[in-house]
């Protein structure tokens, strides 16, 4: 059995700084490509939602095609009803006969005028669903557009930078097994509760980066010495000192120059 690599607390404070400069090098990538992934994403919920809205209206309106042709009917039939009735009222012998089918004449011409008034107010709400449609095709095609030209931009970016993320992350995956599990747990802790991801920064100028709090001489010495993990009362960040910092920048940079 191997037995396990034991680091000396320097050692770790190295392998976390790789670590934070790796995975910063890895979010600066990420913030390239910015809200891009969302906004390609609502887009195209956006077209899906469009192309729904516009099926829907052709459903609405072969609905009401259907409704014009069923009434069309109607008037056909009624119209043969009246030239059957006026055909019988000629061989009628008896008044009540003849004003029996004059009613049922009159029947099928209401019948013919409400179908007429029916078809008129279906062609109307064609013309009014048909410039939906039309406004609707209009927004779709803009959109969709929209959406082509913004994935061709994430492509770009992606295709740019997809060969040095993917190397940077297994770089990543490397350096976080030089890392015990608590410090590691520790450190992603930190960097997702802070803006900018830095869970372990250099002092400078007496204070932790980005941070105006002023670090006592005494804890800064401690820092100097690197037999121990110090971090920032204020933001909470793992801190390393200028010069362990310098060091593994210039050799991290080598590294990134060759990915």
């Amino acid at each position: 059995m191997a037995k396990k690599v034991e680091y000396s607390v320097e050692e770790k404070l190295r392998a976390m700084y790789d670590l934070q400069l790796i995975d910063s090098r890895i979010d600066k990538i990420k913030s390239v490509r910015g809200e891009l992934p969302l906004e390609v994403e609502d887009l195209e919920d956006e077209v899906e939602g469009l192309d729904f809205r516009m099926n829907k209206i052709n459903e609405e309106l072969t609905e009401i095609e259907n409704v014009i042709k069923e009434k069309l009917n109607k008037i056909e039939e009624a119209r043969g009803m009246i030239s059957k009735y006026n055909d019988q009222q000629k061989n009628v012998r008896n008044n009540r006969a003849f004003e029996s089918l004059s009613k049922e004449i009159e029947y099928q011409e209401l019948e013919i005028q409400y179908s007429e008034k029916q078809i008129n107010a279906s062609k109307s709400e064609i013309e009014e669903k048909k410039e939906k449609l039309n406004e609707t095709s209009n927004l779709r095609d803009e959109r969709k557009t929209h959406l082509d030209h913004k994935k061709e931009e994430l492509n770009s970016i992606m295709k740019e930078t997809e060969k040095e993320e993917s190397a940077l992350i297994k770089k990543s995956e490397e350096f976080e097994k030089k890392i015990d599990d608590a410090l590691l747990v520790s450190y992603k802790k930190i960097r997702s509760s802070v803006k900018n991801g830095l869970a372990i920064v250099p002092v400078e100028r007496g204070a932790s980066a980005g941070s105006f709090f002023v670090i006592p001489p005494q804890v800064q010495l401690d820092i100097a010495s690197r037999k121990k993990f110090i971090t920032d009362e204020y933001s909470g960040r793992i801190l390393v000192d200028k010069d362990l910092a310098n060091d593994e920048e210039k050799k991290m940079e080598k590294i990134f120059s060759s990915i």
